[in-house]
């Protein structure tokens, strides 16, 4: 296999690419997969600000030049790696951990390998369940001919992991995915998620860098496909870096009467352009989304979010809290569609925007596209700065200014932490933010 075009950039032009996949020995199917993918990055153009999708996002500081595919050689010192947030105080099931889109750690109970539960390592995946792979990756909703990221990511993807639970299999250990990125690291993880018909499981995945200061590249994908009458608590939480430019397609779909928890935390990178879509595919399929983003400095944080209802008597709710201090911005852009015949839909967003300083920024759109005329869809978005009346209502009970702001902007996000199930995802989230907050005159 090789590809004819003209490069792109130097490190990811044709030439890199056949390079690459020579190396990764995957099957012909996989690797069809990708030169396609690579025709369509080499094919489209980067985005720009004339478009509605990337005209709140300015991203003429990246330049992919300079970074390099991941390096298939690179040798990880598991033992040198961190365990993760979430998974402190856990006891998990099974964990992933990668650094730079090459494993250091895949591990899974074998009381989960005797229930049939499949959980590892991308590679290793691919080379002992082979079909199973193919029978899901790229599937779903994620579109490697999304944008240019998509297609870069499915074209060059190293690292991430696969889960497949088989029908009415119950998986009672949270299982553990963390991606982490080194000095100028690249991470092109893809996740793919899969819940047969009646399984249930918690997934917990996060992303970190080494060293908060030192910059790096992600452009990863996520996929989750919750089957007929399963149950997914999923929770994601993207703490890079603030010198990580973060590209990301997250997509899910929600089988008949299934239901999808998903719990979303976004603390870090310098600019973050996500994509967000849960397609509701069966009758009474439900899902809740809870999202929590901080943002400080000069960060940028995009995210798109899609409930795409296509079946009748589907609920979705999508909840976002968002608190920006210093020159820091945010984006939110969220949609509810419903297609025709999907009747008795009941679907709502929101997000709040709470400013800590004056020079921050928070955009919100929120948007309804509905094509039946038997549904319910309710959406509204906030912005407000803090209260000083009730800074000054803490500090007469003996609190100092910057504790009494750490207390309202946690009692801020405190309506998505009651809907957080897990104890130890509210205790991260909630320990993550309040290091953040600083003090203001």
């Amino acid at each position: 296999m090789s590809v004819q075009a003209a490069p792109t950039v130097d490190q990811w032009n044709a030439e890199a690419f056949n390079s690459y996949v020579k190396q990764l020995g995957e099957p012909e199917w996989l690797l069809d997969l990708r030169q396609n993918a690579f025709e369509a990055f080499e094919e489209m153009g980067w985005p720009t600000r004339k478009e509605e999708e990337w005209m709140r996002t300015d991203i003429r500081g990246f330049s992919l030049k300079k970074f390099n595919p991941p390096k298939l050689d690179e040798v990880v010192d598991a033992a040198t790696l961190p365990s993760g947030l979430l998974a402190e105080g856990v006891d998990i099931g099974g964990q992933v951990v990668s650094l730079n889109g090459r494993t250091g750690r895949s591990t899974l109970a074998d009381e989960l390998k005797a229930q049939g539960v499949i959980f590892g390592d991308f590679a290793t995946v691919l080379a002992e369940h082979g079909d199973l792979l193919q029978k899901y990756l790229f599937k779903g909703e994620f579109d490697p001919n999304f944008d240019k990221f998509s297609a870069l990511h499915a074209a060059f993807f190293s690292g991430g992991a696969f889960l497949y639970v088989p029908p009415n299999v119950v998986v009672e250990q949270p299982l553990h995915m963390l991606n982490l990125i080194g000095d100028n690291g690249v991470d092109l993880a893809h996740t793919l998620i899969v819940l047969e018909e009646g399984a249930q499981a918690t997934v917990l995945t996060e992303s970190a860098s080494l060293d908060d200061d030192q910059p790096g590249f992600h452009c990863g994908a996520i996929e989750v496909v919750v089957g007929d009458r399963a149950n997914l608590r999923f929770v994601n939480l993207q703490n890079w870096g603030h010198k990580v430019w973060h590209f990301g397609q997250q997509k899910g779909s929600v089988g008949r009467d299934g239901n999808l928890l998903w719990t979303l935390g976004a603390l870090g990178s310098r600019l973050s352009k996500v994509n967000q879509h849960v397609a509701l595919d069966g009758p009474g399929a439900h899902c809740e989304v809870n999202g929590v983003l901080f943002t400080e400095g000069k960060q940028h944080l995009s995210y798109h979010t899609q409930q795409y209802h296509r079946a009748p008597n589907c609920t979705s709710n999508f909840l976002y809290k968002a608190a920006l201090q210093d020159h820091s911005r945010t984006v939110w852009r969220g949609m509810i569609k419903v297609a025709p015949g999907a009747q008795k839909t009941d679907g709502y967003q929101r997000i709040d925007n709470l400013l800590l300083t004056e020079h921050c920024r928070a955009d919100s759109i929120p948007g309804l596209e509905i094509e039946a005329d038997d549904v319910r869809c309710t959406h509204g978005a906030t912005t407000g700065r803090v209260d000083e009346e009730q800074i000054f209502y803490a500090m007469a009970r003996g609190f100092t200014r910057k504790e009494a702001m750490r207390m309202i902007v946690i009692g801020f996000f405190q309506q998505v932490f009651d809907r957080i199930t897990l104890e130890s995802v509210r205790e991260a989230l909630g320990h993550a933010i309040a290091r953040r907050v600083r003090e203001y005159d």
